[in-house]
């Protein structure tokens, strides 16, 4: 008799409320097919007072039974938690919207005000997202706070028609004085691509409530994630951002760095499988190091982030009290490497917080870099011969050569482009005493990458033992990068990444030749280091990579000796 009780018992908690206000179907692997399978169902639901929610998942309905089981909600009122993933197994797709019309249809005729819509792990598509689509757009949806469709199979055209609806939900509920609310959206495993999470993301923007966003495995590449990225900065309350298995790529790291800077909430980053690469950890690095004061868990995990990088992401995450996790797994780091980062961590106290490295990737090959150095060296003398072309065109111009058919020509005005087309000592110094107005009329400081190339090739020129010189190019870089930093949209740390890129110390995805590096370029950014405009932030980022042992650094040993003292007596203090 007790295990006839028991079973009893058993059964009747598998079937009904588990909480206040729930009645539960969960997991018992049944077929419903038509009106009759689902009898005693129904009439549960009918008797039960006061349903909240009612949990289907783990089932399989057919279309008269999803209509049987509609119309018995079609008088639940207070009706508010839909959990209604995978309930559609070994179904035809065409079955899928009809049932899902059917239910949508008894909670609005029901007056239903809902909280959870969950229907993951359906494999629906295009067409089971049009099943929901009123139900979305209908005043049942304007109080929902969690939308699960997680593994749903929705493509970009099921995630155009979601975003639409959403748009439409908020649109409705804010013109009633009450705007839709989301705060939880799963949606990952559905082939979104760019087009479909751009679109979500204009929702997303639009809405500004989301809490947790989760969408991995969508197939996104940068377009989609800057789309998402620019929402998100939209979003102040949110806690978890979840993109894993997308490809952000160098560009799209930046991007979500950027609208990680505008962020205080955030907990838990998942970016693990997205090659955000060297230079997008470096930009997350910063973004950690500059706010994200509650952040709990970063993930980084295979994303072709080398060891230099890797450790900037450690050091970042120094004195944040909440951290429980740092994965760093897959990455390309180097046996040296890992010891390097387990050795920063322990330093930091954080040494058990930080992931295991047994997937680590090893050091990137040098082979295709030694190639790529050969190559440039013969660009360079390429280079050199054009520089020295266009000097002798200019001193047979000068000098009257070749002019005998022509009046005689008029002296250029001094020429901030010129300059920065072929830079020389010569020609800097003839731009005179407004040299400096000049270049900052010249050089688009919006632009990182361009204002990293204008630092470099105004620096070319630095000679220590002619003050003439060296007070030209000190002004005029001072002027130039005072002008950059100086804005709020300016990316430091993409100018900083850019710089580290055109000296050949970081590989970049967009094969930017590096230059021939001088003493100058390391004398004149010593010089920057010390001024009051330059970020502290970037002093950890220049050091680790000044400290390299690399062989563009090998011919200007001396001036790179000296930038490294000037780091460390500059680095902010812990």
């Amino acid at each position: 008799m007790a295990t006839d009780a028991v079973a009893q018992l058993a059964d009747s908690l598998a079937k009904t409320q588990v909480t206040e206000g729930e009645l539960s179907y969960k997991g018992q692997g049944r077929k419903f097919d038509n009106a009759q399978s689902v009898e005693e169902m129904v009439k549960e639901i009918q008797e039960f007072k006061g349903l909240q929610a009612l949990r289907l998942e783990g089932n399989t309905y057919g279309v008269e039974a999803a209509q049987a089981i509609a119309k018995a909600l079609e008088t639940k009122s207070e009706f508010k938690y839909c959990y209604w993933s995978d309930m559609f197994t070994g179904r035809l797709r065409s079955e899928i919207p009809p049932a899902l019309n059917a239910l949508g249809a008894a909670l609005m005729t029901a007056g239903a005000r809902l909280t959870v819509l969950d229907l993951s792990d359906n494999a629906f598509g295009p067409d089971g997202v049009k099943g929901i689509e009123k139900l979305l757009k209908s005043t049942a949806c304007h109080t929902l706070q969690e939308l699960r469709l997680n593994n749903c199979g929705m493509g970009i055209g099921g995630g155009k028609i979601l975003a639409a609806a959403l748009t439409e939900c908020y649109k409705q509920s804010s013109a009633q004085g009450t705007p839709l609310g989301l705060k939880v959206f799963i949606a990952g495993r559905n082939r979104l691509e760019n087009d479909g999470a751009t679109a979500l993301a204009q929702a997303f923007q639009l809405m500004g409530s989301l809490e947790e966003v989760h969408v991995p495995q969508n197939g996104i590449n940068h377009p989609g994630v800057t789309a998402l990225a620019t929402a998100m900065q939209h979003n102040p309350q949110l806690r978890v951002l979840n993109l894993n298995d997308n490809t952000f790529t160098k560009k799209g790291a930046i991007a979500m760095a950027q609208a990680l800077k505008h962020l205080r909430r955030v907990q838990v980053i998942n970016f693990g499988d997205c090659l955000v690469r060297s230079e997008g950890a470096i930009a997350i690095a910063e973004a950690v190091t500059e706010g994200l004061p509650i952040l709990k868990e970063l993930n980084l995990s295979f994303g072709e982030i080398t060891g230099e990088a890797a450790l900037l992401v450690a050091q970042s995450v120094e004195g944040k009290a909440t951290l429980e996790k740092l994965d760093l797994n897959g990455n390309c780091l180097g046996e040296e490497g890992c010891d390097d980062l387990r050795e920063v961590m322990d330093g930091l106290n954080m040494g058990d917080l930080l992931g295991s490295l047994s997937d680590d990737e090893g050091e990137p090959e040098e082979d295709d870099d030694e190639e790529d150095d050969d190559d440039d060296d013969e660009e360079d003398d390429d280079e050199e011969d054009d520089y020295e072309e266009e000097d002798d065109v200019e001193e047979e111009e000068d000098s009257g050569v070749n002019q005998v058919s022509s009046p005689p020509s008029v002296p250029r005005p001094p020429d901030a482009a010129s300059f920065l087309c072929f830079p020389s000592p010569d020609k800097l110094l003839k731009l005179g005493t407004k040299r400096a107005l000049l270049f900052e009329q010249q050089v688009d400081v919006a632009d990182a990458g361009k204002t990293a190339e204008a630092f470099l090739k105004i620096s070319s020129v630095y000679n220590e033992e002619d003050e003439d010189v060296k007070s030209a190019v000190l002004d005029s870089i001072d002027a130039i990068l005072r002008k950059a930093f100086a804005s709020p949209s300016f990316q430091g740390y993409n100018f900083v990444s850019s710089l580290l890129v055109m000296l050949g110390l970081l590989k970049s995805e967009d094969k930017v030749k590096p230059v021939r590096v001088v003493p100058g370029h390391l004398q004149a950014l010593e010089y920057v280091v010390r001024q009051d405009y330059f970020p502290q932030d970037h002093i950890a980022v220049l050091e680790a990579f000044m400290s390299r042992h690399v062989q563009a650094l090998e011919s200007c040993s001396s001036a790179r000796n000296i930038l490294k003292s000037t780091l460390e007596q500059v680095r902010p203090e812990n």
